[in-house]
């Protein structure tokens, strides 16, 4: 394994703490090793992966995985698998982009949710401002949503600025399922729109997010809602998001954040609020966003 990481202020300082303990590193090896039983090496290579990069400082590991004594009919010494995981391109999964609910397809294996190469994939030529909702219903779900923005933090490029109170919402679709916490994050970046959806994504499937059945209970979900100046239409991303203006558990919160903010073409967030006319949010309480990342405070 190859851990990527920038080593100046460690080096200048001999300040562990801005480095990365190798001794963490090989714990968490160990534990996804030691773990439950992982029929794949790929898999085992992804769960390694994943468990690397959530370690402070990390940017980028390679991961090889070696099965020396694989059953074939031939004679081999050996069978690998390598993989690269890099957040310094915007997305823990480098090599799927999948689509949100935004788009189309909600199944990460479907091939029509991979890359469509256009003005989403142009990066600003400054920072630009981006809306983003935060949804859950399994799990300890205000942790993960802390988790989740401390990710998003992390990934050179992104930004948290501000971050809603949180609303208690009726799941969609009908499904028996627990009633949903939302909220909404105000975030800068210098990555494309294409780049952050996918870190996005990344973040969903680092905790623990399933795509099976849609409206289906999950334990986080991130929807782009927003990406400041950008008007677009693709397979796998549509900007601005085409339902939010429907969505009460993302509207409230987001007039709580911004009271001034519109919703391009529906206008003013706090009319489209009152305009959707149900109950469907409740407010759990002000002053959640102080547990935000420092930045955002």
């Amino acid at each position: 394994m190859v851990v990527h990481v920038n080593t100046r202020t460690a080096g200048a300082n001999d300040d562990l703490t801005r480095s990365v303990n190798y001794s963490a590193v090989a714990d968490a090896v160990a534990d996804v090793l030691g773990g439950a039983p992982i029929n794949l090496i790929e898999a085992v290579a992804e769960r390694i992966a994943r468990a690397v990069l959530s370690l402070e400082n990390v940017e980028c590991v390679d991961v090889t995985v070696h099965k020396p004594q694989a059953p074939l009919h031939v004679e081999f010494k050996d069978v690998t698998v390598t993989i690269r995981r890099d957040q310094r391109e915007g997305s823990l999964w480098a090599d799927k982009r999948i689509g949100s609910s935004a788009g189309e397809s909600d199944d990460p294996l479907d091939p029509g949710a991979g890359p469509v190469r256009d003005d989403l994939d142009a990066r600003p030529g400054q920072p630009r401002g981006a809306v983003i909702a935060m949804g859950g219903n399994l799990g300890e779900v205000e942790q993960t949503f802390q988790a989740a923005l401390n990710d998003l933090h992390r990934v050179p490029g992104i930004r948290v600025v501000a971050v809603s109170p949180l609303v208690r919402s009726v799941p969609e679709g009908g499904l028996e399922q627990p009633d949903y916490l939302n909220g909404v994050a105000r975030v800068e970046t210098s990555l494309a729109p294409r780049e952050l959806l996918a870190a996005m994504m990344g973040i969903e499937l680092a905790h623990g997010r399933e795509r099976s059945v849609r409206n289906a209970a999950r334990t986080l979900d991130l929807d782009l809602i927003q990406y400041d100046g950008v008007v677009a239409q693709s397979e796998d991303l549509t900007l601005p998001h085409p339902r939010a203006y429907l969505r009460r558990f993302v509207l409230e919160p987001w007039a709580a954040l911004e009271p001034g903010a519109r919703l391009e073409p529906h206008g003013a967030v706090a009319d489209l609020v009152r305009q959707a006319g149900f109950d469907a949010a409740t407010r759990v309480g002000d002053g959640w966003d102080e547990s935000a990342p420092a930045s955002a405070q």
